[in-house]
């Protein structure tokens, strides 16, 4: 492999990566309380044989003491006791499995509005949500709730499961005005994929194995879509970041001079030879080496984890970001972005945080919250003066150190950031820079001096 790879080795590899891609898949489940989410997560650990002999007998055992006859599926996943206790998910439960075709990672989120920022932690890296609507009351404000946030988290996949079709007779046309009403709404959010599939978590009915009581569906079950969509996609097509997390400077007799960057390349391709730019500080470089595990290598691309030499010894340090220079993002100090606040305190115009993106965490202030956005009907509430737990809403922040944010639609990754609390380090807000499907409400009132912190 060299350095000036032609279009059949750069489409190789390229098909490397879409292989490593496609073989693992990152999905959330979501929905309304008592929807079923953790009994179809259930189902799909049991009846793909993904249980454990000594799990399946603990779930066993405490079915028995509650007075049920049958496994309650729903125990492989609510694991805390309050969740046991009442019934419901309150926290983001993850469960990883596999089958011959696709290894998984799963979120089960919860369901009730006061975990709704829950299931944004759920979501923020999956490729997929799975959100469950019961037949029996169809369509409902949280589900809308939810499909809203994988609009805003540009979650590229959405199922709509429709769950406890047995208790509605298995009917055709239940299904098909419940389908018929969600992809309509999540669609003008700008949801790209849609899939729609009659299901009875408790009974198995097209979750794992397909099922005899819906002749009139011909679609998927629920693992076959999982194991079928298609995810990843080609490195190449997106601009290269590398943010530096760690500087090796082993400085013994064998290696008096080596300076290394590690980190993960969070998106495109970079090869030897590239010209990069460091950034904040603008300054320029071209790439010697890639060490990829201990093998030098020509090329490498996204997930991958990495150290990098350069041709010139350059001031960098964690929390720089390396870009080509031919496709840099500019860098600012002024952020406006979609934010979904997470902490029981809430987020207040003038409040001071840290901001912490990729490897880089910086002082900033929040200069402006010009709207607050209600999910039921996707209006806005303008200058709401501050953001409570489960918000989601609109900020302009100020920071104290250039950062070089993509658009959130551009790059998960890159387009990302948190609110810090600076006096214990607790983690207060997600943010999305850049637009979000909503816009930004007008003739919000200024923002608050910042005398305090002097940037």
């Amino acid at each position: 492999m060299t350095s000036n790879l032609t279009s059949e080795e750069q489409a190789a590899a390229a098909a490397v990566e879409r292989s490593a891609a496609t073989s693992q898949l990152r999905f959330a489940t979501a929905g309304s309380v008592d929807d079923g989410k953790s009994t179809l997560v259930g189902r799909l650990l049991h009846d793909s044989k993904s249980v454990l002999a000594d799990q399946l007998e603990a779930v066993e055992h405490a079915s028995r003491i509650r007075g049920q006859e049958a496994p309650d599926l729903a125990l492989l996943t609510d694991g805390l006791r309050a969740e046991r206790e009442q019934g419901i998910t309150i926290d983001v439960a993850y469960r990883y499995f596999a089958t011959p075709k696709r290894r998984f990672i799963l979120a089960d989120t919860p369901g009730h509005v006061q975990y709704t920022r829950n299931m944004v932690t759920g979501a923020s890296t999956a490729e997929l949500a799975v959100v469950l609507v019961d037949a029996r009351n169809g369509v409902v404000e949280q589900t809308r709730r939810h499909a809203a946030v994988a609009a805003l988290l540009r979650v590229p996949h959405v199922v709509l499961a429709v769950n406890k079709m047995d208790l509605v007779d298995y009917a055709e046309p239940v299904f098909a005005a419940i389908a018929e009403e969600f992809t309509t709404y999540a669609a003008s959010l700008g949801v790209p994929e849609i899939t729609a599939i009659p299901i009875s978590a408790l009974a198995g009915d097209n979750v794992v194995t397909a099922s005899a009581n819906m002749d009139w569906y011909g679609g998927p079950t629920v693992l076959e879509h999982l194991e079928s969509v298609p995810v990843g996609t080609d490195p190449s097509q997106d601009p290269a970041r590398f943010p530096v997390q760690y500087v090796i400077r082993p400085q013994t007799a064998e290696h008096p001079d080596y300076r290394g960057y590690a980190g993960q390349i969070a998106s495109g391709v970079l090869r030897v030879g590239d010209a990069v730019t460091v950034l904040p500080s603008g300054r320029t470089s071209t790439i010697t080496g890639i060490d990829a595990l201990g093998t030098m290598v020509d090329v490498a691309w996204a997930p991958q984890s990495v150290t990098l030499t350069l041709a010139d010894d350059l001031d960098i340090s964690r929390g720089d970001l390396l870009a080509p220079s031919a496709h840099a993002p500019e860098t600012t100090r002024d952020v406006e972005a979609t934010v979904c606040h997470l902490h029981d305190r809430p987020l207040r115009v003038g409040d001071r945080v840290l901001l912490k993106h990729t490897t880089r965490t910086v002082k900033a202030i929040i200069k402006d919250i010009p709207s607050r956005l209600t999910l039921a009907d996707l209006s806005h509430h303008p200058a709401p003066g501050e953001l409570a737990a489960n918000d989601i809403g609109r900020v302009v922040l100020r920071t104290s150190e250039p950062l070089a944010l993509d658009a959130y639609d551009a790059s998960r990754r890159t387009g990302s950031f948190l609110l810090i609390d600076p006096a214990d380090g607790t983690t207060l807000t997600a943010g999305m820079a850049g637009d979000s499907f909503a816009a930004p409400a007008k003739g919000a009132e200024a923002a608050r001096d910042d005398e305090g912190w002097d940037f």
